[in-house]
């Protein structure tokens, strides 16, 4: 059921009062197609490019000008209703101050050819201007493009590539504060203590609105944007309608730099600056209270962001648009990105026997959408492998005990034999021995008894595991085993042996020789139970787990993580590492060729299908310390049904989440995250070494590899190819490689023997640098 909250748009539609429309060219002598059309609230009138005589050739560019300076994030497309021709289908998206300086899009992808609105995201960030430019036509009807209607999103409050700012030695001074009754002082707004506040005074005669509060950052800092967290302990005081402005002196403010009204609740709020601003004194100022409760204003800590340094906070690259939300990801051997979602591009339901599918040339960036009907197979809520072969194994979802398998050699679908047992939110991993292992999955199917069974490549069948139980391995969740034996972590081991780390909180030994057989093997140190949390395996026999809460929706999420390090004995050692800055769930984690961990997305708080908690800042886990580093922020929330995938050229793949039919919070696009391993300050790209010569394309286990390289590096590693959903990919792992230096530039490489260690698959193959600086991957198969 989609809650309420996800019905509602992110960012605020911005009022069109004064806005203008013009075209690279408009259709004006056989129907009225003016680009001025767009802007008239009516999708019976439409903006067409001219077809009349000579059709002007693709691309066209509509061009809306707001004749004001406005924080913007999203360009909301209405094809036309009354035909097919002229629908968009690949597009650029371009914002300027002063309809000279384009720079670069903040925005590109492909729509799917339908009626239905679309909205392209991009970082919020102030302009005047926006274009759309159109590069084909989506159902490749003619040269043409039309629109019925444009609108434009506001500040969605979570401004991309910004870091928070260090608030050590700053001070805060409000227009009036509560001493009297309570300690409500300005002060607390800077302790880092949510549970403090400042609060206008209320004793004795109320100081009536408006209040302002002022940060002093004690010297000219540049600043993008501003965090307010409203009170933990009540409604009283949420700031409604707002203002910011800003200061050199402390006594001159200028304009405001943002503007708007935030929602009643106790979310956290953001206000993007319409441009940074150098400046010592920020100024908060609010002119109502959100609930209209009286004339109190409040808050618990406010914060302040700067653009990311990109050489320690990474960037992101432009929102890229899918035909469809990618709920499913995986890197293929040939350079491509293949992703799915359900029978709908934009929403699940029933059993309908087809999915809606896209591939991603991540060489070009081009998508193309296949809809898969041959293995009558709607692959909504998955169990995914990645064979040892490079094919990808998808099992149950919507129709629950169907079995598909995509070949990218071919670019085909087909079905291999169905599922003894019907599953939907299960989880897989491949074997050490090329099988592949299921385990749970009560969403779809009857609920209960989703015990392990195995598929074998050889034969194409499943074969039961009865000592394979899942009731060992369930949650303690509310729900029972609907909930209870969701998306569970395995890691496959040697022997044909998996280790089931979470995310109930008891691990366990699987052994899937024979019957099957299941042995505790101990607690994961002090967590909880943390469904919808995650585990990466960032070295041999070491695994990162991370957030989760102890049910799968309506409850708080936990910022905690820790280390499982399989060791050599019977017991894995379960560790407290260092807290991540956020509480996630729903987040997606993905090892990077250096052993360090990224983490994108998830809620403080997690509901699906909502948009609200969400944690926007990614963060890196460095194993050498334990600790988290923020990193570049988000535009776009990732929660629920969102993916993250390591790339071949060492950059992060983010998207998806939504998939709630007609409701706001449907993310059919993803971004690129370059890690700060491969930029500089400017954000130029770091010199990378370069894997030369030839490099075999199929090694066995303990084999050796001579590899070269274009300058001396000092370390390699080899990261599987993963597969994600529902914010896991057991079949992710990083293996580092012992070698032969043979001279300056030459290596010999040695591939674990043990195939638990090397599971069969396809690999990335990186060198790195001194720095830790990796180059673009070669694609090797093991196994």
């Amino acid at each position: 059921m989609v809650p309420a909250d996800a019905m509602e748009p992110t960012a605020p539609v911005l009022p069109r009062d004064g806005w203008t429309a013009s075209a690279s060219d408009e259709e004006t002598a056989s129907e009225n197609g003016r680009a001025a059309n767009v802007l008239d609230g009516s999708n019976a009138t439409i903006w067409h490019s001219k077809w009349s005589g000579t059709a002007a050739p693709l691309p066209h560019t509509l061009t809306v000008d707001m004749h004001r300076t406005a924080v913007v994030s999203a360009l909301v497309y209405q094809p036309r209703t009354n035909s097919a021709n002229g629908r968009v289908g690949s597009y650029v998206i371009h914002v300027s101050a002063d309809s000279t300086s384009w720079g670069s899009a903040v925005a590109s992808g492909t729509l799917g050819d339908d009626a239905t609105a679309k909205t392209l995201s991009f970082a919020a960030q102030g302009a005047r201007y926006v274009r759309l430019t159109a590069t084909s036509e989506a159902g490749n009807r003619g040269p043409w493009s039309a629109a019925a209607e444009i609108n434009l999103l506001g500040d969605p409050g979570s401004p991309a590539s910004v870091v928070d700012l260090s608030r050590t030695g700053w001070t805060a001074t409000a227009s009036d504060e509560e001493v009297s009754a309570s300690a409500n002082a300005a002060a607390n707004v800077l302790d880092g203590d949510p549970d403090t506040l400042w609060h206008s005074r209320y004793s004795g005669t109320a100081a009536p609105l408006p209040h302002s509060i002022t940060i002093d950052m004690k010297s000219a800092r540049d600043v993008s944007a501003l965090t307010y967290q409203p009170r933990r302990s009540g409604a009283n005081g949420r700031v409604g309608a707002y203002t910011v402005t800003t200061s050199t002196d402390g006594t001159t403010f200028g304009a405001p730099v943002a503007s708007g009204t935030w929602k009643d609740d106790d979310t956290v709020k953001g206000a993007t600056f319409s441009r940074t601003v150098s400046a010592r004194y920020v100024r908060l100022t609010a002119t109502t209270e959100a609930g209209g409760r009286g004339p109190w204003s409040s808050a618990a800590e406010l914060r302040l962001s700067t653009p990311a340094n990109p050489a320690t906070a990474g960037s992101w690259g432009r929102v890229t648009g899918f035909p469809l939300v990618p709920v499913a990801t995986a890197v293929l051997p040939n350079n491509k990105l293949l992703a799915w979602s359900a029978y709908g591009v934009d929403r699940f339901g029933g059993s309908n026997g087809y999915t809606q599918t896209a591939i991603m040339d991540l060489g070009t960036g081009a998508v193309t959408q296949r809809r898969v009907d041959n293995t009558r197979h709607d692959m909504f809520c998955p169990g995914i492998a990645v064979l040892k072969d490079g094919r990808v194994l998808v099992t149950g979802g919507s129709n629950a005990e169907r079995a598909s398998i995509y070949d990218p050699a071919t670019d085909a679908w087909s079905a291999t034999s169905d599922m003894n047992t019907a599953r939907g939110y299960q989880a897989m991993t491949l074997l050490s021995n090329g099988d592949a292992f299921v385990l749970g999955g009560s969403w779809s199917g009857a609920q209960g008894g989703k015990n392990g069974e195995v598929w074998s490549p050889s034969t194409g069948t499943w074969r039961k595991l009865p000592g394979v139980p899942v009731t060992n391995t369930m949650t303690a969740d509310p729900a029972g085993p609907y909930r209870a034996d969701n998306h569970q972590w395995l890691h496959a081991t040697s022997g044909g042996r998996v280790l089931q780390l979470g995310p109930s909180r008891q691990m366990n030994w699987i052994s899937t020789q024979g019957d099957g057989s299941v042995t505790a093997a101990g607690t994961r140190a002090d967590s909880a139970d943390a469904m919808n949390g995650n585990a990466v395996a960032y070295d041999i026999g070491k695994l990162l787990t991370l957030g989760g809460a102890t049910a799968y929706e309506n409850t708080t999420a936990t910022r905690r993580a820790y280390t499982v390090d399989l060791g050599t004995g019977a017991q894995p050692r379960a560790a407290r590492t260092g807290d991540m800055d956020f509480a996630r769930s729903f987040s997606n984690s993905v090892v990077m060729p250096d052993g360090k961990v990224a983490v994108f997305g998830g809620q403080s708080y997690p509901v699906p299908f909502s948009d609200a908690t969400s944690s926007l800042t990614p963060e890196i886990w460095n194993p050498a310390t334990g600790q988290f580093t923020r990193m570049a922020s988000m535009a776009v929330p990732r929660n629920y049904h969102s993916v993250a995938n390591l790339l071949p050229d060492g950059r992060i793949f983010s998207g998806g989440g939504g998939l709630c039919g007609d409701c706001a919070t449907n993310h059919a696009d993803g971004a690129v995250f370059t890690p700060p391993y491969l930029l500089n300050a400017d954000g130029t790209e770091r010199p990378r070494p370069v894997i030369t010569g030839t490099v075999p394309a199929r090694v066995a286990n303990g084999a050796t590899v001579p590899v070269t390289t274009d300058s001396a590096v000092t370390s390699f590693a080899l990261v599987r190819a993963g597969a994600a959903t529902h914010s896991t990919d057991n079949d992710q792992r990083r293996v580092p490689l012992t070698f032969t230096r043979n001279s300056a530039t030459s290596y010999t490489l040695n591939v674990p023997s043990d195939p638990g260690v090397a599971l069969p698959g396809s690999y990335l193959l990186f060198a790195l640098d001194s720095a830790g600086v990796p180059s673009k991957a070669r694609m090797v198969s093991v196994g």
